[in-house]
This record gives C-alpha cells, structure tokens and sequence, in this order.
C-alpha cells in the first residue's frame, strides 16, 4: 500500500500546508509548472519524489525532470505528464500512445482545474490535482492524496488548501 501526495503548479510555491500532508505521504508526485528547483529539493527532502515539467518551467528545471513519467506503482501503470488534455480530449501529443497503450492513471496539472473522471471506453481514471501554488486564476489552493494498493486506486481525497 503506498499512500501518495499529488500536487501541481506549484509556481515556486510552497508553504507549511503543503509540506504537512508531504510529510503523511509514502511518495510525492507533482504535475507540473514547478517554477523553482527549491520546491522539488524541500519535498524530495522528505519523501520520494516523481515530477514532470510544466511550460512555465526553465532549462534548468527540465533538466532535472522530463516531459513525460510514466511508471509502475505497485500493479498501477501511471503516466504523468503536465499538459495532456482529459477524457475523451486528451491533446494530440497524449492522444495516440493513450489510445494505443492506455495507462491506468493518467496524471496531468496545468488548468489549474481540480479534475476527476473515469474514460470508461479506455479504462484509464484521470486526475487533475488543481494548483497548490498562489499564481493563476484558480480561487482555491488543491491537491490529491489516494492508496495504491496493489491493482486498486482507492481512499481519493480532496484537500484544499485556502485561498490563493
């Protein structure tokens, strides 16, 4: 059972709410739009960390992360990416490897918009965590937590943050 924390755009943002529900998590995933390296160093300091860059981020940042995670959690396929579009609209760069390799989560950040839903017609739950970060539009500050424990993806949490 592996508990995780998913959060994005952060835009160099981070703060003790943040780091309260880093510390309660088995791994740490971040969607994007990182906007700092001090981000990714305070929460890899704490737990495991699996990141992408977003489109705000600089050379440096994609050095250090790709464009595109996609990796086994216990018995889950996951594929983070930070601009990949939703169920059925995914973008045109995620479109044909989803349609010819559907993960079984598929991770994206960059709307600023929290966002759950199942694609039934490939079998794939995508997730959106929102932004945790104090820049955008978004009036709320979110992120995700949820258990993989084995094949399943279960006890999926909203937590909010406050206001930007």
């Amino acid at each position: 059972m592996t508990k995780i924390l998913l959060l994005s755009d952060t835009h160099s943002y981070i703060d003790d709410a943040i780091l309260k529900y880093a510390k309660q998590a088995d791994e740490i995933w971040h969607a994007g739009d990182i906007g700092s390296l001090e981000v990714t160093d305070t929460l890899s300091a704490l737990k495991p960390l699996r990141a992408v860059y977003g489109n705000i981020d600089n050379h440096i940042i994609k050095k250090e992360f790709p464009l595109n995670n996609r990796f086994m959690c216990e018995d889950v396929d996951v594929w983070i990416t930070h601009i990949g579009g939703y169920p059925p609209k995914y973008n045109s760069t995620t479109r044909p490897e989803i349609q010819k390799n559907p993960p079984k989560l598929f991770i994206c950040g960059h709307s600023h918009i929290l966002k759950v839903m199942w694609d039934k017609k490939l079998g794939v739950l995508h997730m959106n965590p929102g932004a945790c970060g104090k820049h955008g539009f978004h009036q709320i500050r979110t992120m995700l937590r949820f258990v993989i424990d084995g094949a399943e993806i279960k006890n999926l949490e909203v937590i909010e943050l406050g206001k930007r």
